[in-house]
């Protein structure tokens, strides 16, 4: 894979090729593997180079140090105005257009925790590996925003418009058992098999042939890119709303937030 964007020190994403499967590892230990903007903007970089790639049949999207993702970078979410939130927005999903509608089936390997920004991802993905230590939660609240990178569209077709409102709404975790039986996951595993499980999945996607597995994702996704086009909008009015700095500023100082409807 091509070096594009620059990370800054302490943060990395490893793509690493096994036979026909490209292993991609999100690294940045200082936040558990957040999604900082330069670490979403290489993310989206290599699978964009996996497209034009034939010889890639199949993706592993996992996380680095026992942990998945633990969500969006709070400390680089400082947006002023309306274009730079539907800019912003825009660059992200990049990624969630390859992962849920992209020719090539993905599978996630997640330990650990898989937390807003994290549990977007894995529910781009074609099929979730989860270690029995797994934790999901979405949260997206808590700072003052509704969940986004196509959550609202994902998690629903996973696991029913009721549950997902108890995930979306109510702040409900999930253990890996939990997750599995209603249907957020399709397989949970012993602690430190979800990546080694993972593989065995996508070498048999891999093996399949390629333009059924790539017109069934498309099918399975339809209607994604207009509820991204509605998300960007009504997230971008939550970026510049007063609840959204409160949260911000509560997350930061380790304190429940005062919401007052600004």
């Amino acid at each position: 894979m091509s070096a594009a964007t620059k990370l800054p020190e302490g943060i990395a994403l490893h793509a690493e090729r096994d036979g026909p499967v490209l292993v991609i590892t999100l690294d940045y230990p200082a936040r558990r593997n957040a999604l900082a903007l330069p670490l979403r903007e290489r993310l989206a970089e290599v699978l964009e180079e996996t497209e034009g790639d034939p010889s890639i049949r199949a993706i592993v999207v996992t996380g680095a140090a026992g942990v998945f993702c633990s969500g969006g970078d709070i400390s680089g979410m400082d947006v002023h105005d309306a274009l730079a939130g539907r800019e912003r927005l825009r660059r992200a999903y990049r990624s969630i257009r390859i992962l849920a509608a992209g020719t090539k089936p993905v599978v996630a390997a997640v330990e650990g925790w898989c937390v807003g920004a994290g549990l977007s991802l894995a529910c781009a993905c074609d099929i979730v590996v989860a270690a029995e230590d797994a934790r999901f939660m979405a949260g997206f609240g808590k700072v003052g925003l509704m969940g986004d990178l196509g959550l609202p569209f994902t998690l629903p077709l996973r696991i029913g418009a009721g549950r997902a409102r108890k995930i979306l709404m109510l702040h409900q975790q999930l253990t890996a058992a939990e997750a599995e039986r209603i249907g957020l996951v399709e397989e949970v595993v012993p602690r430190g098999q979800a990546l080694p499980v993972a593989m065995e999945r996508a070498r048999f996607l891999a093996a399949q042939a390629p333009a059924p597995m790539a017109l069934t994702k498309s099918m399975l996704a339809a209607g994604l890119d207009a509820a991204l086009e509605t998300e960007r909008h009504f997230q971008t009015l939550l970026f510049l709303s007063a609840d959204h700095q409160e949260g911000k500023a509560a997350f930061m100082e380790k304190r429940e937030p005062n919401f007052t409807g600004g």
